[in-house]
């Protein structure tokens, strides 16, 4: 099923303010949040909807790469695309409830005594211009907390009893009445004895020492669409810390740095390039070599050439992101000067000038003495 537009799931225009986004969205979690319509089986869908269309859209560059190239800017081939469904919204988790942000927590905060989903990992990749427009696929080495594969998370040493904690029987909290003037107020907390675990193990795991999660360095193959530019981020689905108490993992979220190249830019899709030509090329026309991202090409400079004109090659730029078309490349020539002419050559410049009607008088050259002369010369005027 396709995605709905991210203005149309908040009921917004597309030149919504920051405050319009963000107060849309607060209605519409309050309406939805799952922990107050618990009766309603659609309820927890249309609110991940709009946490998600939030997420994008509170944030200023998501936005833009949004309205750029749509739900394109966050999906990828292979399981290696954009936010994509933003793994941590599963329970309400991962970068943290955007509900709570809001309206101050105290809904759903029983949840978290439950299997929790892993945090999610930022990994920074800094590729060249020609990976950009091309895409790659590569492999990343990642450090993360992994479930152990020992005691496969039980923190128990295998064969050895797991018993029920006594004292919040099972469910990883205990509360504390208290009176005051103002009435009667329980306060729920993690259990002390089994760190709000409900059990307790009798031989900690060897491998792990009883955490249920090792430490290790992970090799995982990240492919990056043509097309991407600077900025961007890769959702890799699965691949962050792992979850507690049965949770799931995390995800793992690529930031992209595209190197500058020494000769080529690039305007979204297009790319640009400055090429030197001569005097007598721009004069009189020439055919001149211009390189491209994918090999040289033979490019025609008419007769009468002006510094700074730009010509365009159809089809010699980067490929569109969305998946159809690529850029054009524009090819600015810069008219250079020759330098150290000899005797022959600055005449034969000068009389052409005199025939166009341009009268050149050339520089006298003055030594030391002479200039220095001149000067007090002026001064005693």
């Amino acid at each position: 099923m396709a995605k709905r537009d991210y203005y149309e799931v908040l009921g917004v225009d597309r030149d919504a303010s920051e405050a319009e986004i963000k107060k849309a969205y607060r209605r519409l979690a309050h309406k939805y949040h799952p922990d107050v319509n618990q009766d309603d089986p659609d309820a927890e869908e249309k609110f991940k909807e709009a946490s998600e269309a939030y997420r994008v859209l509170g944030d200023e560059k998501l936005r833009q790469q949004y309205d750029q190239f749509g739900h394109a800017a966050f999906e990828g081939a292979n399981g290696a695309g954009g936010f994509g469904d933003f793994g941590g919204f599963g329970d309400f988790e991962g970068f943290g409830d955007i509900f709570d942000m809001f309206f101050g927590g105290g809904l759903g905060r029983q949840r978290r005594q439950g299997p929790q989903r892993g945090a999610d990992i930022r990994f920074d990749l800094d590729i060249s211009f020609e990976e950009a427009a091309f895409g790659l696929e590569t492999e990343v080495e990642v450090p993360r907390t992994e479930t152990c594969p020992h005691c496969h998370g039980n923190q128990a040493e295998p064969g050895t009893p797991i018993h029920t904690c006594t004292e919040c029987n099972g469910t990883g909290q205990v509360q504390q009445v208290q009176q005051s003037a103002f009435g009667r107020f329980v306060n729920v907390r993690p259990c002390p004895r089994c760190g709000g675990e409900g059990k307790t193990v009798e031989t900690r795991c060897k491998e792990c020492g009883g955490q249920g999660q090792v430490r290790r360095v992970r090799k995982i193959s990240v492919k990056v669409p043509a097309g991407i530019d600077n900025g961007f981020r890769l959702r890799v689905p699965g691949e962050g810390e792992a979850g507690t108490r049965g949770g799931p993992p995390g995800d793992l979220y690529v930031f992209i740095t595209v190197r500058p190249h020494e000769f080529f830019t690039r305007q979204g899709s297009d790319v640009f390039c400055k090429v030197p030509i001569s005097f007598v090329q721009a004069t009189l026309g020439d055919e001149i070599e211009v390189p491209t991202l994918e090999g040289k090409v033979r490019l025609r400079i008419p007769e009468g050439t002006q510094t700074g004109t730009s010509f365009r090659i159809k089809g010699k730029g980067i490929v569109n992101l969305r998946g159809y078309g690529r850029g054009d490349q524009h090819v600015i020539v810069e008219v250079y000067t020759p330098r150290n002419l000899t005797t022959k050559q600055k005449e034969a410049l000068r009389q052409w000038g005199e025939s166009v009607g341009e009268s050149v008088r050339p520089a006298q050259e003055k030594g030391f003495l002479g200039r220095v002369k001149e000067a007090f010369d002026g001064l005693g005027r």
